[in-house]
């Protein structure tokens, strides 16, 4: 659990009134939960969620008012976990309760060993872990399995209508996606969680793209309605389509993607559809630490390092940061030899792997032609 200590910051801004919309428990059938009610009631404290800067990556950390952890995503396998660990550790944190792997891409699970290790050795440990069942076929997502084994962590595979087994009643976090098929890639099976405090709405998505996104306005519909929106494939233009940003209408958005970001994220169109519809609008590689705390009702928003929320402006940002990005490396490379942009940076080579974690359920039947899913035993 966590030991209670103050918000780390440089700058805080001021509270917003949201807009109050408050989405029930959606069932894998769709249909209305009929237990459905106003949990306001219920709401005393303030859940945190706390988006570290993780570079070219995606980490996230939510703290419920009773202090439970979910940590979903662990950043970049260059990392290995370090400035997540440091950010947990700066935060009191000395277990995870529950480490939500939205997929399995490096990016996103670079760190999971290392914290697996870290809270299992030196801390109180890591109480679940959640997949959404492909397996990469890479050296990072197995040293993952390993850790989960050699620390006997449970396992469990998640599929769309599954709710994390939160003790504090007050939060409600959702499943979803993946759904229950056989079809589909790893981008595309990413975990889509919902949480719900209050009146509050938060929506975070891994990397799903438009094909998946429009699968879920057709099935899922107001369910997707959220206050905050953690922007899909790091602010991609494969993500965040028209249909689904009209679907989750954020009052508030936090892009997670370094500010050179070799892919150019966030892409330009997604900045300009954030502004056509007035979002305010974070991003890690310029604001660093972006750290959302809400009592149910409004929602303060503290960042690390100052700057602008309007897309626009972070458009601009982006424009120049990729301008002197460009000036360094063609100053950089040698005569005749590629610029550092040009190189790869990434020495992983796929493996072939045999996963060997037990699964808390029966797996749901999810299948990649590139990547295996992780079998029961």
């Amino acid at each position: 659990m966590r030991r209670h200590r103050g918000l780390v910051a440089v700058s805080v801004v001021g509270l917003l009134v949201l807009s109050g919309c408050l989405v029930g428990f959606v069932p894998s059938d769709g249909s209305e939960d009929p237990g459905d009610g106003d949990d306001t009631d219920d709401v005393d404290g303030d859940l945190e969620i706390h988006h570290i800067d993780v570079g070219q990556g995606d980490s996230t950390l939510l703290v419920t008012p009773a202090g439970e952890t979910v940590l979903i995503d662990t950043g970049t396998w260059q990392a290995d976990g370090r400035g997540v660990i440091e950010h947990l550790e700066d935060e009191g944190i000395d277990r995870i309760d529950h480490l939500v792997t939205t997929h399995g891409h490096a990016d996103h699970v670079g760190g999971h060993a290392a914290v697996i290790e870290h809270f299992e050795e030196r801390g109180e440990g890591v109480g679940a872990v959640y997949d959404p069942g492909v397996a990469s076929t890479s050296a990072t997502y197995e040293r993952y399995l390993d850790a989960i084994e050699d620390h006997d962590v449970r396992l469990f595979e998640v599929a769309a209508g599954d709710r994390l087994p939160l003790e504090d009643e007050s939060v409600d976090a959702t499943v979803l996606n993946p759904p229950d098929d056989d079809e589909g890639n790893i981008d595309a099976y990413s975990t889509v969680l919902s949480v719900e405090y209050g009146e509050f709405s938060y929506l975070t998505t891994g990397d799903i793209e438009d094909g998946t996104e429009r699968r879920l306005v057709d099935e899922r519909g107001d369910a997707l309605a959220a206050d905050a929106y953690q922007a899909g494939h790091h602010g991609s233009s494969t993500s965040s389509s028209e249909p689904f940003l009209d679907a989750v209408d954020p009052e508030i958005a936090v892009i997670s993607s370094a500010l050179d970001s070799q892919y150019g994220h966030p892409h330009d169109e997604v900045l300009a559809a954030l502004t056509d519809r007035d979002v305010e609008t974070y991003w890690t590689g310029v604001h660093g630490d972006v750290v959302l705390e809400t009592d149910g009702e409004d929602v303060a928003v503290t960042t690390e390092t100052e700057g602008p929320t309007d897309p626009a402006a972070l458009l601009e940002r982006k424009k120049g940061a990729q301008s002197t990005s460009d000036a360094e490396s063609l100053s950089e490379a040698a005569p005749g030899q590629p610029s550092p942009s040009e190189r790869s940076s990434s020495p992983e080579q796929p493996v072939s792997i045999q996963p060997h974690a037990s699964l808390g359920h029966p797996p749901a039947p999810v299948v990649d032609s590139a990547a295996p899913r992780i079998p029961a035993r």
